[in-house]
């Protein structure tokens, strides 16, 4: 049978088993455990967070009015407070994928990737999250997402992250995700620029005012991502750090519009050459009945991007949408969920530009097991992609 009928023919079998009933899920992560709760009380679909799911984030990964003495080890002493039982939770995802005009057209990605998550009170009013990749794409990937939450510090609606996170986590989280395709401009380093918006390490500071519905997210960043310490045990690889800043407005309870600006410079070690980096864009979600729109504008300026002992004359520009349309025909408790999702980046230098259409379709087989198929046509090199697989969080 050709390649591309086998792949069809796996598609046909991931489509029927729609018609299966749910499988008894014997086993669900970590806060679901701990809460004994169903993980649509914070997923809808897993791992795409709804509101109470980040509520539930922000608040340190506990339910305040569910905390019971008898859960932490504490023996009278006020400042020791311990989880009685040590969280973890794991996720399993794996894929098939086909590629059209590709040197290897088929490729079994299984699996795609396998991490340890953990995560919970690390005392009243602090808490913590890490997740190790034991394998992503078949190498150990290490840590990836890992900082300590402090909330509500001082008695104020005021959280302060310090650790390791990705920039563009107040945007649009890109390890909740539906699809198979990823949010590129987030990921897109220009040039020989080592910065952009995925995992960095630093601090972030989140300030909520009620009454108005504003949300202000402030971190600072070495800028330089997730790579090993150097000979000199530093992580910043230069003298420099970034800083970025997001305001967002609710517009009742249907949508909400926000502003993102990040300032940042980098040295080559080599050269001795610089660039700096200016992100600006607006971001909009709205959400009505089963239907979730979210969509963001990025423009990237750099002075230097490939480091040359003479700067270009005008700077280069790298312009990116991405625009995400989550559809549940059944309410966020349904089975069945339908993602769009357009990715485009235009750049003034030569090999960054992108842009791909994805329609995928998912189909949960229990709540933490997500059976999913996408199609993705990538409009600038004229290629075709389809996946099937499967996301499972234990």
């Amino acid at each position: 049978m050709p390649p591309r009928n086998v792949l069809l023919s796996a598609l046909a079998l991931l489509l029927g088993a729609a018609a299966l009933p749910p499988a008894d899920a014997g086993a669900v992560p970590a806060f679901a455990r701990r809460y004994k709760m169903s993980c649509t009380t914070c997923h809808a679909p897993f791992p795409r967070l709804k509101d109470y799911g980040d509520e539930f984030a922000g608040a340190g990964f506990v339910i305040p009015e569910e905390e019971k003495e008898r859960d932490y080890v504490s023996e009278g002493d006020d400042l020791l407070w311990l989880n009685r039982v040590f969280q973890l939770g794991m996720r399993l995802d794996a894929y098939g994928v086909w590629e059209g005009d590709a040197d290897v057209e088929t490729d079994l990605q299984t699996p795609w990737g396998l991490k340890l998550l953990s995560g919970g009170a690390l005392a009243k009013g602090i808490s913590y999250y890490f997740y190790f990749y034991m394998s992503e794409r078949g190498e150990v990937a290490g840590v990836e997402d890992a900082y300590v939450h402090f909330d509500d510090v001082g008695g104020a609606p005021l959280d302060v992250m310090v650790g390791h996170f990705q920039v563009c986590d107040p945007l649009m989280k890109r390890e909740l995700r539906l699809t198979f395709e990823d949010y590129q401009i987030y990921k897109e380093k220009i040039g020989g620029s080592g910065t952009n918006l995925a995992y960095d390490r630093g601090v972030m500071l989140a300030y909520g005012i009620e009454e108005t519905g504003t949300d202000l997210v402030a971190m600072v960043v070495n800028g330089n991502g997730k790579d090993e310490a150097g000979d000199d045990h530093r992580f910043d690889d230069d003298k420099y750090k970034n800083a970025g800043l997001r305001l967002a407005q609710g517009l009742g309870d249907v949508a909400s519009v926000g502003g993102f600006v990040y300032y940042g410079k980098e040295r080559e070690a080599d050269t001795g050459n610089a660039n700096e980096i200016l992100y600006w864009g607006p971001d909009v979600v709205i959400g009505y009945g089963p239907v979730t729109l979210t969509a963001q504008y990025l423009l990237r300026t750099d002075t230097n991007p490939d480091f040359a002992d003479t700067e270009p004359d005008e700077e280069i520009e790298t312009a990116g949408i991405v625009a995400e349309l989550v559809f549940g025909p059944q309410g966020e408790d349904g089975r069945h969920w339908i993602t769009l999702l357009y990715n485009r980046i235009d750049s003034d230098l030569d090999g960054e530009d992108y842009e791909s259409v994805t329609a995928s379709f998912g189909y949960l087989l229990a709540r933490n097991l997500r059976l999913m198929a996408e199609y993705t046509r990538d409009v600038e090199n004229e290629a075709n992609r389809a996946v099937i697989g499967f996301v499972s969080g234990f």
